[in-house]
């Protein structure tokens, strides 16, 4: 039988795994994969970002969806250690994503954000009902990706969120995510695919 911090390291290790799995395929040119075109990374302090979450002003919190509060409280509550670890692993998802955003369109495209006015909570990093975090912008921050790529390589088309398939035959692009936390931080790997 397998204690709950087997089965932790267990999803862990599948989750990292099916990120280096998207990434080699990626690599290699074959379906399911495509290009990579952009990684990020964050690291976040757990008591550091804790205090942020329990500032008096609720700031912090603003710059998640209602959809990652609820899932976050509710993981919180099923492990018995509180929302703020989940919040932070979510915050180095959406870190990650930016920055593999910002590799992707190298330092000869503009930037579609500022530091000031980055949609924290319409770039959400939602678990699906497996518990596999899942990468999902706002329609309007999908155009925005998907027009910035199209910069950088022209076969990028519009697409409406990660899973979009614009039309029969037209490339996409993709999101890999893993998220994990131990001990005194939470961390986030981001890779950004763009797939035939």
């Amino acid at each position: 039988m397998m204690r709950d911090s087997d089965e932790t390291a267990v999803s862990k290790a599948a989750m990292t795994s099916s990120v280096a799995m998207a990434a080699m395929t990626a690599m290699d040119g074959q379906e399911p994969g495509g290009r990579i075109v952009g990684l990020g990374h964050d690291v976040v302090a757990l008591d550091v970002f804790a205090e942020q979450l329990a500032e008096p002003d609720g700031g912090m919190r603003r710059l998640f969806s209602p959809r990652e509060l609820r899932q976050s409280a509710l993981r919180g509550r099923l492990k018995a250690d509180g929302d703020a670890v989940h919040l932070a692993a979510r915050w180095a998802g959406k870190e990650a994503v930016i920055k593999a955003w910002c590799e992707a369109l190298g330092g000869t495209f503009p930037l579609p954000y500022t530091v000031d006015n980055v949609p924290w909570a319409r770039i959400e990093i939602l678990d699906d009902a497996r518990g596999v975090p899942h990468v999902v912008l706002a329609d309007d921050d999908a155009r925005a990706l998907s027009e910035a790529l199209r910069g950088v390589q022209r076969d990028v088309p519009t697409a409406s969120d990660a899973g979009a398939q614009p039309g029969e035959g037209a490339p996409r692009w993709r999101w890999h995510i893993s998220l994990s936390h131990d001990g005194p931080v939470a961390s986030a790997v981001a890779i950004l695919v763009v797939r035939r």
